[in-house]
């Protein structure tokens, strides 16, 4: 993955697509437990992608890529969630329900519906992308300590909804 980092940031074009293809999906899963919307949350990954290549060369470290990608992701959300939260559209008006989305990202955001968005946010972290809680704390500006809480209280709030008998 580093070899390919290194080439993306020599303006390989080539390496860059197949980086962020190797990306993309997760991003959308994070942008989308994050904005709800599909179409926010596929403007959000757009605004990464072209973000990261514009920045790519600023990338000291290749092996933090993921957590570099993942601040840039979360920071474009936050953006787009305060552009929404400053305009109330029609299909708010008019109580609008998001289209179908695909059955796997469907079943994966139906099981974290009902954890608060930043317990959400952080299960995606930990469990999809794979990051430790320390890296959790830095790209989202918390204290390791808090993340880890927020996790602990994320699992036992799935673990009461969906597994009663174990609780």
């Amino acid at each position: 993955m580093e070899e390919l980092i290194r080439r993306a940031q020599a303006y390989d074009g080539d390496a860059f697509v197949e980086l962020m293809e190797r990306h993309k999906q997760s991003m959308f899963k994070i942008a989308l437990s994050y904005l709800k919307r599909e179409e926010d949350a596929a403007d959000a990954v757009s605004e990464t992608i072209l973000d990261c290549f514009e920045h790519l060369g600023s990338l000291r470290e290749p092996r933090y890529f993921s957590t570099w990608m993942v601040r840039i992701l979360i920071n474009n959300c936050q953006g787009i969630w305060k552009r929404n939260q400053r305009t109330v559209s029609l299909e708010q008006m008019v109580d609008w329900k998001p289209a179908a989305r695909s059955e796997e990202n469907r079943e994966f955001l139906d099981y974290l519906e009902p954890l608060p968005e930043e317990e959400r946010l952080l299960m995606i972290l930990y469990y999809v992308w794979g990051f430790k809680t320390r890296e959790i704390a830095e790209i989202l500006g918390k204290k390791e300590g808090t993340v880890k809480s927020k996790l602990i209280r994320g699992r036992e709030k799935i673990k009461r909804m969906f597994f009663p008998e174990l609780a």
